[in-house]
């Protein structure tokens, strides 16, 4: 995965969120975290970046007046107390065994905020499809929405200080397992909000080697 934030043994045909399901698929298997319930997307719609004033309120969080990062419990919270969240990806956020949810959690510095970032990812219990992707920036004493991604499979990840958002497109008849490609998008913090930098669509059918059939977009 980018940015050091988790690492994964992707194949040459796949990339960023192929790398990212399988390092989650790792540590799933270490954490007894099986496939326990339903499976499938939400079918939620994608809200792409949020101003930090467009979310009503700061989520606070139990260790909001703490300088330590959240743990996954409090990071779990943060997405189901937060009123920017769908009712369906809050669906999907139950635990799958016992208390383990579906969930990836990472730290960085992506807005210069008081403290880190919070990214939070949530997946489905059974096949690890993220349905939901969402920064909180440290703010007032609590936590701000800022940005939110709800069109699965979707995942999101900071890499050299941006945020990477990657969404697998699917032809008809793909299985979940083995999606045609993907589309990528880096945004950048700038004035108080995520800015789109670049997005490009990489084809899961090219060769290595080939010139990939979508150039970059810049916007």
């Amino acid at each position: 995965m980018r940015g050091g934030l988790t690492e994964a043994g992707p194949t040459p045909a796949r990339s960023t969120i192929q790398a990212a399901i399988t390092a989650m698929s790792v540590l799933a298997a270490l954490a007894l975290f099986v496939s326990a319930c339903g499976t499938g997307g939400t079918g939620a719609r994608d809200e792409g970046p949020a101003h930090a004033d467009a979310v009503a309120g700061t989520t606070r969080s139990p260790s909001s007046t703490s300088t330590a990062p959240p743990d996954r419990t409090d990071a779990v919270r943060l997405v189901k107390d937060d009123p920017a969240v769908s009712a369906e990806v809050k669906r999907e956020l139950q635990p799958c065994v016992g208390d383990e949810y579906p969930v990836d959690v990472s730290y960085g510095d992506l807005t210069g905020g008081s403290g880190n970032d919070i990214i939070v990812n949530v997946l489905t219990c059974g096949d690890l499809v993220g349905v939901g992707s969402y920064v909180y920036r440290r703010s007032d004493g609590g936590y701000t929405n800022v940005f939110r991604a709800e069109e699965p499979p979707v995942y999101a990840e900071m890499d050299r200080g941006d945020l990477v958002v990657t969404k697998q497109v699917y032809e008809k008849g793909d299985p979940v397992s083995d999606p045609s490609g993907e589309n990528v998008v880096t945004y950048r913090w700038a004035s108080g909000r995520f800015v789109k930098e670049y997005s490009w669509h990489n084809d899961y059918s090219n060769v290595v080697g080939t010139d990939p059939t979508t150039a970059p977009e810049t916007g």
